[in-house]
């Protein structure tokens, strides 16, 4: 009997997009032959992911999970908003989210843990593909936690508790007591996920990024036939404007439209009678950064007919 070796079932699990169990049961049941291996998992309906798999999914749902120090946000997509309200998907985002607070959220090791259900997490994912009829990915997941405080999470556009459209993660570092925490935290979510900004701090800014808009900000300035020296102050203003809009705790608050989230920060250490640190936020915006195809039914239809 030929020997099934970890690089055949690879193979085919990449061939058929097959769990990783059912790919070696289907190469010792051929006896090590490939295309017998293919043949036994399509009999099966197990390599029905395969032909899902170069679809689009730009779809599906954010999840998130907290247990109160720590969170997890994951995003599940799949081809169309119907399947995110399907209950096995849902399950399955929630269940994926609670595992990324044991795997640190790194999405490789997520794939590969292992299922309440049974399996590795991408087996499971595989075989609901196959079940639901529409490809679908664990695109990715991320995780904050705090040693004293809470980690905050806001759902925005929810089809049910924890799943919606936009979730975000708010990490707060105090001694304060956790239910106000817990308020604070949520309205700060609740403008991360309207205002949209990219980093914490101005320190976390992207030094190249910063260069680009710095020189924009001169070229432009310079076509008013200012000295350098003028140019110079009217960039660093314009610099604060950008500021404004990309860094968070720079961020005008959306809730009074005024002070900034460091400001506010500083006013509820006040209120609670505690320091309190934002640490880290994470906003996750269902299908943001994938291309999403637009279907020209009309021309679909001449080429059939041509």
């Amino acid at each position: 009997m030929t020997e099934v070796t970890a690089t055949m079932v690879k193979d085919l699990r990449e061939k058929t997009g097959a769990g990783m169990m059912d790919c070696k049961k289907a190469l010792n049941e051929a006896n090590g032959d490939m295309e017998a291996a293919v043949d036994w998992l399509r009999k099966k309906g197990l390599s029905a992911a395969a032909k899902k798999a170069g679809r689009v999914a730009a779809e599906g749902l954010i999840a998130v999970v907290s247990t109160g120090t720590k969170a997890a946000v994951v995003e599940v997509n799949a081809e169309t908003d119907f399947v995110a309200r399907n209950d096995h998907f849902q399950a399955f985002a929630l269940q994926a989210a609670q595992l990324a607070l044991d795997t640190n959220a790194d999405i490789e090791a997520l794939k590969n843990a292992a299922h309440p259900n049974g399996g590795t997490v991408q087996e499971v994912l595989t075989n609901l593909v196959a079940t639901v009829g529409e490809n679908m990915s664990l695109r990715r997941a991320a995780q904050l936690s705090v040693s004293q405080g809470v980690v905050a999470s806001y759902v925005h556009n929810a089809l049910a508790p924890n799943l919606g459209k936009i979730g975000v993660l708010v990490a707060l570092e105090s001694v304060a007591p956790v239910a106000k925490l817990l308020e604070l935290g949520k309205q700060i979510a609740m403008h991360v996920a309207a205002a949209r900004p990219d980093t914490l701090s101005i320190a976390d800014v992207d030094t190249k990024a910063l260069d680009r808009e710095r020189n924009v900000l001169a070229d432009q300035a310079r076509a008013s036939g200012k000295p350098e020296e003028i140019i110079a102050k009217m960039v660093e203003g314009r610099l604060r404007k950008y500021y404004e809009e990309v860094v968070l705790l720079e961020q005008i608050y959306v809730v009074d439209g005024e002070s900034r989230i460091a400001q506010v920060i500083e006013k509820a250490a006040k209120t609670l009678g505690a320091p309190v640190k934002l640490t880290g936020f994470v906003r996750y915006q269902l299908g943001e950064g994938i291309e999403k195809t637009q279907d020209d039914f009309a021309a679909e239809v001449a080429k059939m007919v041509s």
